[in-house]
Order: structure tokens, then sequence, then C-alpha cells
């Protein structure tokens, strides 16, 4: 590991938070978000990306994968079952690919979020977090980071990938610098986290970089942190986090990197459930830097650069920017009395339930502010997956 400090996300830092327009989403219409998957909740979207960030395509639209679960029972059971997805998207016309692993390929009893990279070689690099063990007969949440690079099919009937692939298990927390994330009971919110891997190449060194999603120590419980893991000959090896959520949060998710005007801009998202103490809302969180080590300070001041509006405090979650500065989320809990979603009754959060691509936003960024707007025009609404 190198000596590089961690920024640190401070409550001084959260004090300076602002109800303004500039980092408030627009209320959400559920007529005009559709199900992409008619029959599936899908969350958790990501582009198959070059290795220059631009997005892949295959003569369906833009490959895109995201997580899905049948749509039946409480929502928050889907993350007990999640399998990760491969579309298609053209316009407002989604092509469903299919899952991208066989049944049973993964070492984990589920898979959760990841990132993935079309290789010059036509392979796409699957890199995702494997939670629990196969097979097991309760869900679990040791979570550790998985690579696998199928071959890319696109000749004769439909884009996919192939499927005698290799799951390697690429990267784990190290135990000391972060916790290890590997309880046996607990669930989304409730346990320490190793997950969510983001591939990056620093274009000033070359170097190919994963971000997780981590926790680390903090008194008799744990917090959230950005972790950096470095490309090496021998594999990844991890480096101190980028940054802490120093006691006021303990569940940073989703971190990803995108450099605009030569400046890094380091991305995550979190609940309203993980602040402690209470008071921030859900939203998209930026800081920003010279370079990918930092020092970040954060973006308007408290970090927040997307937050849902207060009078829908869940509808979206789960926000990825990507290089041209345009931003998806999906559509969470449609709620307007700010309950937590998770202790409602099964049919009651169903009803609720979003499960299906947010309308997309538009991120303008200005030395250390941004604001988002809806995309101008507002695309149109999307039709489910063919």
């Amino acid at each position: 590991m190198t000596d590089t400090r961690p920024t640190r996300w401070t409550r001084r830092d959260l004090d300076r938070l602002a109800g303004e327009p500039a980092t408030t989403a627009p209320v959400i219409d559920p007529a005009t978000t559709p199900r992409v998957l008619p029959e599936h909740d899908i969350w958790d979207l990501w582009p198959v990306q070059r290795e220059d960030g631009t997005t892949a395509t295959v003569r369906e639209g833009e490959l895109w994968m995201t997580l899905s679960a049948p749509a039946v029972g409480h929502p928050e059971h889907r993350h007990d079952i999640a399998r990760l997805h491969l579309l298609a998207r053209a316009g407002d016309r989604w092509t469903d690919l299919g899952h991208v692993f066989p049944d049973g390929a993964s070492p984990g009893s589920r898979e959760w979020s990841g990132s993935a990279l079309l290789r010059p070689d036509g392979t796409v690099s699957v890199i995702y977090t494997a939670t629990g063990e196969r097979g097991e007969a309760r869900p679990t949440f040791h979570q550790r980071v998985v690579e696998a690079r199928p071959r890319l099919i696109t000749d004769g009937g439909a884009t996919r990938l192939a499927r005698d692939a290799e799951h390697r298990v690429v990267l784990r927390s190290d135990g000391l610098s972060y916790l290890p994330a590997d309880e046996i009971a607990g669930g989304p919110g409730r346990i320490r986290a190793f997950r969510d891997p983001a591939w990056f190449r620093d274009p000033a060194d070359g170097v190919a970089y994963l971000l997780v999603a981590a926790s680390v120590p903090w008194r008799d419980r744990f917090m959230g942190a950005v972790a950096l893991a470095r490309e090496t000959a021998e594999g990844w090896s991890l480096c101190p986090p980028l940054l802490v959520a120093d006691g006021v949060n303990h569940e940073i998710e989703r971190p990803h990197v995108v450099v605009h005007r030569s400046r890094y801009h380091l991305f995550f998202c979190t609940s309203r459930q993980s602040f402690h103490p209470p008071g921030a809302p859900t939203g998209l969180y930026g800081f920003v830097a010279p370079s990918l080590t930092g020092p970040y300070e954060p973006l308007n001041g408290s970090g927040l650069v997307v937050r849902n509006p207060p009078t829908r405090p869940d509808q979206a979650y789960a926000w990825w920017v990507l290089g041209d500065l345009s931003v998806v989320s999906f559509v969470n809990y449609l709620l307007p009395d700010g309950s937590d979603p998770r202790q409602l009754p099964a049919a009651e959060a169903r009803a609720a339930f979003g499960g299906t691509v947010a309308p997309v936003l538009d991120l303008t960024l200005d030395h250390a502010t941004a604001h988002a707007v809806p995309r101008a025009g507002s695309d149109p609404a999307p039709r489910p997956a063919e």
C-alpha cells in the first residue's frame, strides 16, 4: 500500500447541506417509467464500456448490465436472488439478452453489482460481487470481487455471452485496513461491505484500478469507505481508501470516477437510512480532486449532487454518472410519506416499488460545483424489452 491519506467526509461537510433546486431531482411520474422487463425487477444499471470509457455497442444497441430478480414478494428480498442481466438499448427500445451467466456459474449464491469492460480480444471482463456461497441453504453475506471473461458472440441470432467462462476471485478485503464482509446473517444496510467493483483506467499513468464499496473500523462499529485496488503483474493490489465517511455514514455504494476537464470526480450513492445521526437525504454524492488519489473536496460544499425530492425520499437510487455526464438510476419506492419501505408489508411495498429505469438526468460540473437537470426534451418512456 502507498502512504496516501484518505479524504474524510465529515459532519462539518454535511452541515453545509442545502435543499436547493439544483441538487433536487424532479418527482418521477410512474406513467412515464414502464417496466423494461415486465416480469422482473431491475436495479443498479451500468454500461459495458471500452477501455476509453465509451459504451460498447452491438447491432441491438448499447450494451448494458443490470441486477434482476423475478418481480414477486417483498422487493427487499430481491437482493437474496439477484442475477446479472444483459440488455441492449437503442433510444427508448430495450432488448432482453438474458442472464449474463448460466445458472450456478458464480461461486456465490447470488450476483451483486460490478462493472464490465469489452476487451480488444472480443471478451467481456465482467467484474462483479459474488455474495454468499454456492448451494447454501439460506443466504449469507460473504462478499468478494470475482471476474469472468466470456466471449461476446454477435454472429447468428441475438447477441450473447459465451457460457463457458471461468469465474475467479480476484480481490477480497484484507481484514485489516478493510473489514471482512462475511456476516452469516443480516441484510442491505446492516452488513459490512466489500462490493460494487468499478473498473477505471487512470489517463495520467495508464494503470487500471478498481474502486470498491468497503467498510472500515469506527469505534465498536464500522463506517463506509471507498477502497482502491491497483492492477499489477500479480493481480489486484489493495491501496489505502480514497475516502472514508468519518463516522457519519455506514454504507457507501457504487463508487466510480469520471474524469472531466482533467479533474477527477468521485461519485457514490447512499441512502438516508445509512447516515448517523440521521438527517441527510438519499442521493448521489461526489468529490473532486486533481488526481485519482486526491486530495478530494466535496462538491457543492457538502458532497450532495442529486437528492430525491422531500415528497418522495426513496424514489430513485443507484445513480451512475457516464463519461458524457448523463446520470442513470432506477425507480425505487414511490412513497410520499417518508416511511421506511423495508418495514412495510410485502403487498404494500410491492405496489410502491418501481423496479425499472428512471428518467435520465444531465449533470453540469464547474470546479467544485455540480447541478443536475432532466435531460433536455426528456427521453421518451422506455419500452418493455423485446
